[in-house]
């Protein structure tokens, strides 16, 4: 089914989110003041307009109740962030998604009513840092400031063992939810699988317990 999205402010992350719902198929809006950005993304998306969000009008002439949702990726202008958020919310789009460079920025914009507040740099500098200092981690997910999501390289105790031989579940508290290995995904019937070398297992945790895993492959290690 084909959906309508929205979206204002076509710097990195709002082009590629654009770009992406199009080649997905589904109906895309991008608007920005910078006609180099509109233009940029022109041919890949179902229309780009160039407009200045501080302008009232612009917004009854978009017809935003038409969209299924709206994505606000301004990163650099609050006042034009806080005005399509206001919109948006007036006009009863469904899901409203925001960035914020911020905490304060985004407590702010769901405070006018965004459904979701997403934090790039933020969340980029957490899956960095946590790459570089936990043991055998190769990608981190934060869900909430206590529960993530993580994706840790077998080590070798693990090779020719199933999850459930692990019981990772009853000493760690934690979900496996996939298993990777190489291109492929596995997520269902994988608690009998063989694990195997450079096999990628994804759990879903507390930050706690989480930590509990690492730790303990710290102590293997040594």
């Amino acid at each position: 089914m084909v959906k309508s999205f929205i979206v204002f402010g076509l710097g990195r992350l709002g082009s590629t989110v654009a770009k992406t719902l199009f080649n997905m198929h589904n109906d895309v809006l991008a608007v920005d003041l910078n006609p180099e950005r509109v233009k940029a993304v022109s041919e890949n998306v179902t229309t780009a307009i160039q407009a200045d969000l501080m302008d009232e009008d612009l917004f009854e002439d978009l017809g935003l109740s038409n969209f299924d949702c709206a994505v606000i990726a301004i990163g650099s202008s609050l006042d034009s962030a806080i005005m399509a958020t206001i919109a948006c919310v007036e006009a009863g789009i469904p899901l409203i998604v925001a960035k914020a460079p911020t905490k304060r920025y985004g407590h702010i914009l769901k405070r006018l009513g965004a459904h979701s507040i997403i934090y790039p740099e933020i969340d980029m500098g957490v899956r960095l840092a946590k790459q570089l200092t936990d043991n055998g981690i190769t990608d981190y997910f934060e869900l909430s400031d206590d529960y993530g999501i993580v994706e840790y390289e077998v080590p070798e105790e693990w090779v020719g063992k199933n999850i459930r031989d692990l019981q990772l579940g009853r000493d760690f508290h934690v979900n496996v939810i996939a298993i990777r290995r190489g291109t492929d995904l596995l997520v269902r019937h994988f608690a009998e699988e063989i694990l195997q070398k450079k096999d990628i297992v994804i759990f879903f945790g507390s930050d706690d317990d989480l930590k509990g895993i690492q730790n303990e492959r710290v102590d293997e290690d040594h």
